[in-house]
């Protein structure tokens, strides 16, 4: 009896690691890269305003109206460092990829979306929110943008004012919306937004058709830039809201059918007093027929090190893609010492950069959904050498490893049965993760994970 008792636990402790979270390796085999400085101008019957960008982006959110006479940091001094590009823009910065889903029946092409512009509500009036189809070349390295959609709302949609609320076409800006993830569905797009958080359903022109708010276990969900708090007269009073700046709707991953959405919110809510109800988030179920939240919430729980997601997408009906990461940039063998400092090094390098897999169709008693696997994208193996860029890393790095050490990575697909696409958000012109003093490209690399996306 002894001996069928420590067979069966034997077994169930097999059982048990082969369903725990397990590492598996990616392989390199293209990267391309869009450069930092890529402009498009504002449309013919966009107010004059749009046709130059960043003019709040600067010190104190003052009006500074000559084009590129700020000087972009990474932040303040002393850690921050230089990244060789000044604003504001003359036009409008395609930068900032921030959700990426494959076209349909286009092969090689993809939705991407630029987020709301510098960073913030305030900073943000003058960056018209868009969408674009891009064509990454893996084989030359270079990004084609083929098509740009602007986002507006002439049928006045939108329940609050907006920055250009008495134009014609109704223009969206980064201080409406702070769009990060995107789901094509029905000849349209649903979007996830921070600033409510809010879902906003858009057509094919990326006119406004609705704007939900957000519900969680019954009861509404509300950031600090929701439009309908505002600060108290008394400086004692406080505003009560759930949600976390710019932790809104970070990922939206939509069902093969397009009947459900299930919108990520990318930090933790608060449970009350200012803390954080937990080191995990919610992912909160929407019928897109009915454009109402189902009441289906499941819970999400970060890596350790890890303080926010950065995408969300479906590789079948139950399991999914989820960018994990730390706020830190560039790489850690370059990281600050007693004897360097900034702009030398990296003052908070890269720790926790990956991406997991998990099952939606199996959640615990408590609701969190179980994690297969994950990659780590600051391992990444490149036998082949294939990289064009690897940046400012040590001089004895191993050439045949690659890494993704951006602040902000914000996309990941299916690409097909073998291979997936992830992109970082360059946040420019702040960030610079690859390079110590140069401003990031949107890079987009292709990654071959064929046991990983079989895993289950």
């Amino acid at each position: 009896m002894r001996a069928i008792l420590m067979a069966s636990a034997a077994l169930l402790a097999l059982a048990g690691a082969a369903r725990a979270d397990q590492r598996f390796e990616a392989v390199l085999e293209g990267q391309a890269i869009l450069p930092a400085n890529t402009l498009v101008q504002p449309p013919a019957d966009a107010p004059a305003d749009a046709r130059v960008a960043g003019k709040f982006a600067g010190p104190g959110n003052r009006r500074v109206d000559a084009a590129g006479s700020i000087a972009g940091t990474t932040g303040p001094a002393p850690n921050g460092r230089p990244t060789g590009l000044s604003f504001p823009f003359q036009g409008q910065a395609v930068q900032g990829f921030s959700g990426i889903k494959p076209v349909g029946g286009e092969p090689g092409a993809y939705w991407v979306l630029t987020d709301n512009g510098f960073g913030n509500k305030r900073n943000s009036p003058d960056a018209l929110l868009m969408l674009h189809k891009i064509r990454p070349d893996f084989r030359t390295g270079a990004v084609a943008v083929e098509r740009t959609i602007f986002l507006s709302d002439p049928e006045r949609r939108v329940p609050f004012r907006i920055a250009h609320e008495g134009t014609e076409r109704r223009y969206l800006t980064g201080s409406d919306f702070d769009i990060e993830s995107i789901q094509p569905v029905g000849g349209g797009f649903w979007i996830g937004d921070e600033f409510g958080p809010f879902l906003i359903q858009v057509d094919g022109e990326g006119r406004v058709q609705r704007v939900v708010e957000t519900v969680v276990d019954g009861r509404p969900i509300r950031s600090p830039d929701h439009p309908d708090l505002s600060l108290p007269a008394s400086p004692t009073a406080t505003v009560a809201f759930e949600a976390q700046r710019s932790g809104g709707y970070e990922g939206l991953a939509a069902s093969p059918d397009g009947s459900r959405l299930y919108a990520l919110l990318e930090k933790p809510l608060f449970a009350g007093a200012g803390a954080a109800e937990g080191p995990f988030l919610r992912i909160v179920e929407f019928d897109t027929a009915r454009g109402a939240w189902t009441g289906r919430v499941l819970r999400f729980r970060l890596a350790e090190g890890a303080t926010s997601i950065g995408d969300f997408n479906m590789v079948d009906d139950r399991r999914a893609l989820v960018i994990e990461r730390d706020d830190g940039e560039g790489d850690p063998a370059r990281a600050c010492t007693a004897g360097t400092a900034p702009p030398a090094c990296f003052h908070s390098p890269a720790k926790v950069k990956r991406i997991s897999l998990v099952d939606l169709g199996e959640a615990d008693a408590e609701g969190f959904v179980r994690k297969i696997g994950h990659i780590d994208l600051m391992a990444i193996r490149d036998p082949e050498g294939v990289a064009r860029q690897r940046g400012d890393i040590a001089p004895d790095a191993p050439r045949d490893r690659f890494a993704f050490p951006f602040f902000t990575i914000e996309n990941v697909a299916v690409v097909d049965a073998d291979h997936i696409i992830v992109g970082n958000d360059n946040n420019l012109p702040f960030s610079a993760g690859r390079h110590l003093t140069r401003a990031d490209d949107n890079e987009l690399i292709l990654l071959r994970v064929p046991e990983f996306l079989r895993a289950r």
